[in-house]
């Protein structure tokens, strides 16, 4: 049966997508017929067997976003998302066909875990988003300020005063509050303009940039937890590779929607998936890149359960460091 785009759509984004697997080797098969990266890859490697079983699936690695346009089909794009990338970096590029897809991945993505966002306050610090084009971060977290209305909502780059005197009129409103920040932007806030805000929903996206010394994600999260005086720190997990999110609301434990999952494989063998708790590389399925490539092989270490969340460790020896994750957990 060939892929049927719109009926995907029709269910991909909601919590009612049960035939996860069914979904992924459609798709993997999709691409591997007209993504020229995807079956050049598998070709190279000797994977061009149409799989039967997920075990079968090859994951592309993520740094062929760096060198090549990694595109399923032929369309002009609505948009082209980069990341950030440091002196010498080539910055990874995501030809979006649809910013429609990526609105619903997004928001669905966002809203199955924190509910409703209309009339959430979005607070945005994020300065080394902010200074750059091409985004995928900044993009969201402005459509997510579309999408709740509230009058406060806004980005933040060095104007540390005003973001506090924001917050304190945020709490004395008792208004729920989500504040989206980039690490090392985040623990500077906290040390010039410390507040107890136990309410507030503080979410780092990581990333020192070299601004700081490297921490372990306890170690920051202690800093956060103590700087704002509440009990949890939120962290997002996103690549400019991937068009949806996953979320921790406590203890580093990432879930992720429907359509995404994360597989876990050897570091020295990228074909043999890893069983639940054991460390190894992160892939990724996400299902909304029906456009460029859903499986991604990033650079990162890491560990999945049998619940179907997973936690970041570190990042793989000599590679190259991402401009959003600079931190090692």
């Amino acid at each position: 049966m060939g892929l049927n785009m719109g009926e995907l759509e029709s269910e991909l984004f909601t919590s009612k997508l049960t035939n996860f697997e069914e979904w992924a080797l459609q798709v993997y098969r999709y691409q591997q017929a007209h993504n020229p990266v995807l079956t050049e890859y598998t070709r190279m490697i000797k994977r061009t067997a149409v799989p039967d079983r997920m075990a079968d699936l090859c994951f592309l690695p993520a740094s062929f976003f760096k060198t090549h346009g990694v595109i399923t089909g032929s369309f002009e794009p609505e948009a082209v998302f980069t990341s950030s990338a440091t002196t010498g970096q080539i910055p990874s590029r995501h030809t979006v066909k649809s910013l429609q897809l990526y609105r619903k991945s997004t928001l669905s993505g966002f809203s199955l875990q924190y509910g409703e966002i209309k009339d959430t306050c979005i607070l945005a610090l994020l300065p080394s988003y902010l200074e750059r084009e091409g985004s995928s971060l900044v993009w969201m977290a402005d459509y997510f300020m579309q999408q709740s209305g509230h009058p406060l909502n806004g980005f933040y780059l060095n104007n540390f005063s005003q973001l506090h005197s924001t917050l304190l009129q945020l709490r004395a409103a008792n208004q729920k509050t989500i504040l989206i920040g980039v690490t090392f932007a985040l623990l500077d806030f906290t040390e010039q303009y410390p507040l107890s805000f136990p309410e507030l929903i503080v979410m780092e996206t990581g990333g020192m940039k070299g601004r700081k010394k490297e921490m372990i994600r306890e170690e920051v999260h202690h800093l956060l937890k103590k700087g704002f005086q509440t009990s949890q720190i939120h962290s997002e997990y996103g690549m400019t590779e991937l068009l949806s999110q996953a979320y921790a609301q406590k203890d580093g434990r990432f879930n992720s929607p429907p359509w995404m999952k994360c597989v876990i494989t050897d570091s020295t063998d990228p074909f043999t998936i890893l069983p639940h708790g054991k460390s190894g590389v992160i892939n990724m399925i996400d299902l909304a890149n029906l456009h460029s490539c859903a499986f991604i092989q990033t650079a990162d270490i890491g560990r999945a359960y049998e619940d179907g969340t997973f936690e970041v460790l570190g990042r793989l020896d000599n590679s190259e460091i991402r401009g959003c994750s600079l931190m090692y957990f």
